[in-house]
């Protein structure tokens, strides 16, 4: 309903809301100086019969009573509490400080014999006293919330998905929202649809089309904090078909605490597509290799070796020694380390995995114990333009580290790898499934010395060159979203969970193990970008809706890019103890013919002979075949279901 800003009622609202605290408290305390007495004058008149009589009766001794109450209030908090959020609590510290009032009053008239105080007459004081207190706060607190909002300012009209505890309270905030404006509740629950709930219609959510029609709805808040990260899910598909924005309210606790409020509502993002629900990490693995220890992270300036850096930051090492080749992205870091770790030392390094002559002495002066190798190149087309360089970086690199850390004693060395290394189609995964090889017969050459172990996971949401910040801008824009294939799935996960399961899965390891982390359902990335449009209020602009807000081209797979990503070469995986981390095994090379087949390869890069190199890598890795001959297969595949 629109407010109108000439009315004398808005004037006086807007005025009362402009005052400063200290007036409205004196105003306050003026007004029931004046009221409470006049209460006590009205009590004894209907206790005499007459207002006349009651004016005659002790009339100082009545305003004397009435005025006692004033200190009792102040004490329960009347005057403490803002009146734009006062709530049931404090009326009844208010009631009870009445008639605390009332029953000290009558026990000393009774004490000391005032026939000027009929006893019947505090009884009746305290009911209209009371019932004054609580008018008159609704009334200045309906009048003050009326002040506040901004006449002629747009409110969203909202509807909240979720008419429980955190819904009603969300709607109650919303009343006093310049922004927001609540106008009805959708909710699963028999027992509240069609009832009133914070003085708003609760509907079914078979009728969330009747009540966007009804009430002109312009967004959707979930308001479930509960709910788990699957029921999320499943309720932001019931309700992106809408076609409006769709948001999240934050947790209740933090509302609760105050720590959010009506402006942390928070648009829904692609972990909450996800649904996956967190495990909470063993902390006897996740700290196994860390604590008291000097752990070194490689590409430590990276989106998983940043994260990675955090959750080791959380479980005192001794010393976390980071290295990146990036000097902005080792900056980065080191700052962020800096200020939320303060009581870990750390040692920054600038350079590349890939200088043995730097790596050396780094491990020894360090005296490292536990290395995680998440130095890499991993952008599928760029690695394929730039063979050389890729292989360089992801094999010999790996080969940099391995060797080293066996050399110096490290007692752990854990490499990131990637479900691009299962059967690659491209030289990223290639390499990558080289790196792998070149762990498992560092495994093998290190008797138990060096614990060498793998970890494989799929795409990891936020990270550089992931599709969703590509999308999300693309649709800021205006469009189009573009994708590769309309039938390319990948496995998603999310960055802090894939460093927390990469820890666990190190400790774990007894040497050469290739650990592999479940990363849930695969996503189609036509239907995230779907998902990613109508979650913005928007629709996708098709041949059959050429009115369509948002576009989606497909633009054509890059080179080395598949339909599909695999996490496990062979069926053979046995679990890990862990829900999340499996072990798989796979086939290795021996140590003495893989150092030949490495050399062949060092000396393809060190001509940067690219037909060379690929001849190499394929011997290297035999299950590296042509990407349009495995899409061509997945196309045929999907064809035939």
């Amino acid at each position: 309903m629109s407010i109108d800003p000439s009315s004398p009622i808005s004037k006086s609202a807007s005025r009362l809301a402009a005052l400063s605290p200290q007036v409205k408290v004196a105003i306050m305390i003026g007004s029931d100086a004046l009221l409470l007495p006049a209460a006590m004058f009205v009590a004894m008149a209907l206790r005499l019969g007459s207002l006349e009589t009651a004016f005659e009766t002790a009339p100082f001794l009545q305003a004397g009573v009435a005025l006692l109450t004033l200190p009792a209030l102040g004490i329960a908090g009347l005057y403490r509490t803002v009146v734009r959020y006062i709530d049931l609590r404090v009326l009844v510290a208010s009631s009870a400080a009445l008639a605390a009032v009332v029953l000290a009053v009558s026990a000393l008239a009774w004490a000391f014999e005032v026939p000027a105080l009929p006893r019947s007459v505090l009884p009746i004081f305290w009911f209209i006293a009371f019932a004054y207190v609580v008018t008159s706060r609704f009334i200045a607190r309906a009048l003050l919330r009326r002040g506040m909002k901004q006449p002629g300012r747009h409110r969203m009209r909202t509807a909240i998905y979720g008419a429980g505890g955190a819904g009603a309270q969300l709607a109650q905030a919303m009343q006093i929202s310049p922004d927001h404006s609540a106008v009805c509740f959708l909710d699963d629950r028999a027992d509240l649809q069609r009832k009133i709930v914070a003085g708003l219609p609760v509907y079914p959510p078979s009728e969330l089309d009747n009540a966007i029609a009804r009430h002109e709805v312009e967004q959707i808040v979930l308001a479930i904090p509960s709910a788990s990260s699957s029921q999320k899910r499943r309720l932001i598909e019931r309700v992106e078909t809408a076609g409006l924005p769709v948001k999240i309210l934050p947790g209740l606790f933090d509302l609760v605490d105050g720590k959010a409020g009506v402006g942390d509502i928070r648009e829904v993002n692609v972990a909450d597509l996800l649904g996956r629900d967190p495990v909470p990490p063993d902390p006897a693995l996740f700290s196994r290799n860390i604590a008291g220890k000097v752990v070194l992270v490689t590409g430590a300036g990276g989106s998983i070796g940043s994260e990675l850096c955090r959750q080791i930051a959380t479980q005192r090492p001794s010393k976390l020694v980071l290295l990146d080749h990036s000097e902005f992205a080792l900056y980065t870091i080191d700052h962020e380390l800096r200020e939320s770790h303060a009581d870990v030392p750390l040692a920054p390094c600038l350079g590349s995995a890939n200088d043995e002559g730097l790596m050396r002495a780094l491990l020894r002066t360090q005296k490292v114990q536990t290395i995680y190798h998440a130095a890499a190149y991993k952008h599928v087309p760029l690695v394929e333009s730039n063979m050389q360089q890729g292989l360089r970086n992801n094999v010999f690199g790996s080969l940099t580290v391995a060797r080293l850390a066996l050399e110096t004693g490290a007692e752990t060395c854990v490499l990131i790898s990637t479900d691009k290394a299962v059967r690659p189609t491209n030289v990223m995964g290639a390499s990558k499934r080289a790196a792998e090889l070149v762990f498992q017969a560092a495994a093998l050459r290190s008797g138990g010395r060096t614990v060498f172990s793998m970890v494989r996971f799929g795409n990891v949401l936020g990270s550089s060159g992931s599709v969703v910040p590509l999308f999300k801008k693309q649709i800021e824009q205006g469009g189009p979203v573009t994708i590769t294939h309309p039938d390319i799935i990948r496995y998603f996960m999310l960055i802090p969970e894939a460093a927390q399961l990469v820890l666990q899965a190190g400790a774990m390891a007894r040497g050469g193990d290739v650990f592999v982390l479940e990363m849930g359902e695969p996503v189609r990335i036509a239907e995230l970008a779907r998902s990613m449009i109508h979650l913005s209020g928007l629709s996708e602009r098709t041949a059959e809706d050429a009115d369509g807000d948002i576009a989606i081209e497909y633009i054509g797979l890059r080179a080395g890019e598949k339909l599909y990503e695999e996490l496990l070469i062979g069926e053979s995986v046995i679990p890990s103890g862990h829900p999340r981390i499996m072990c798989a095994r796979e086939r290795h090379v021996e140590p003495a013919l893989l150092d030949k087949m490495l050399e062949s390869l060092r000396a393809a890069c060190d001509a940067n002979d690219p037909p060379a190199m690929l001849r190499q890598l394929r011997n290297l890795v035999p299950e590296y075949r042509s990407a349009d001959e495995v899409n061509a297969e997945a196309s045929a595949s999907l064809a035939a279901r």
